[in-house]
């Protein structure tokens, strides 16, 4: 599918479409099952380089990748369950007597980042109480299909293809430029939302959320460090990502032609990119 909004934009990367599907395309990035890996990375993968990525319930690199796509509560088999994930997310398994026993065992096969990460804490979250309220209102789901499939949009046919999310990544010119245009035609002032939560969660089950709603919302993210960190070689430090639930993304693009994408102000702003 050929877009008018990425080419308004000037995007130079593809456009990513997450679509639900019944089978992973040939040649399509994998994971290994029981192999660790960054969802996010995949997206940046597509999105850099134009390829195909395919996620199912045994091959999602990691278990916030998997919650993200929305293949079911894979948190459950983080290592100590729930309570050590809960402490991850804050101040760390160190001080509780399973999580120091799991910690030492982790060192054997997992990386030194990655233990030091489970026995410290990302402490992205202030307490394990907060982490477990968090958790609560997380929107896990499993979805009705094998695969979550991720591809460039001028790949995907919407006749075909199950889309649910696009997502763009994007400089603050382009950013700011998908705030204004998401906002253009609907019926209140806060249709751009910021949620907290993992990179892939953001593109995922967020994004499923909004499905739901009556005006689905585009959502914000990329503001998850630990992605950054993760895709930052192949998408560049000044990235955000933007992502449209389809049937929003379909009304943006109908809305570039006479729009301000047009008109001086964002073509003089885009002069020198």
């Amino acid at each position: 599918m050929n877009s008018k909004l990425t080419d308004a934009i000037g995007l130079k990367t593809h456009a990513v479409a997450l679509t639900w599907a019944d089978a992973a395309p040939q040649g399509a990035i994998r994971f290994k099952p029981g192999r660790w890996g960054c969802v996010v990375s995949v997206f940046a993968t597509v999105a850099a380089k134009g390829r195909v990525g395919a996620f199912d319930r045994h091959t999602y690199g990691c278990w916030g990748g998997g919650v993200g796509l929305g293949l079911g509560n894979c948190y459950e088999d983080f290592p100590g369950g729930m309570a050590g994930l809960c402490r991850f997310l804050a101040d760390g398994n160190e001080s509780s007597e399973e999580g120091g026993r799991i910690g030492k065992e982790m060192a054997a096969w997992s990386g030194r980042r990655r233990t030091d990460d489970f026995l410290q804490g990302e402490r992205y979250l202030k307490s394990a109480d907060v982490a477990r309220r968090f958790l609560e209102v997380l929107p896990m789901r499993d979805i009705p299909a094998q695969y979550v499939v991720v591809k460039p949009l001028d790949l995907a046919e919407p006749e075909q293809d199950d889309i649910k999310s696009v997502t763009l990544f994007v400089d603050p010119d382009q950013f700011s430029a998908l705030v204004v245009l998401a906002n253009c035609t609907e019926p209140d002032l806060e249709n751009v939302a910021v949620p907290w939560g993992a990179g892939c969660q953001i593109m995922g089950i967020f994004a499923y959320r909004e499905l739901e709603r009556e005006h689905p919302r585009a959502l914000v993210g990329m503001t998850d460090l630990s992605a950054r960190q993760n895709v930052r070689a192949s998408l560049g430090e000044n990235v955000l990502s933007f992502t449209m639930p389809w049937p929003l993304f379909l009304k943006m693009e109908q809305n570039v032609e006479g729009s301000f994408l047009q008109r001086r102000t964002w073509k003089e702003l885009r002069r020198h990119q």
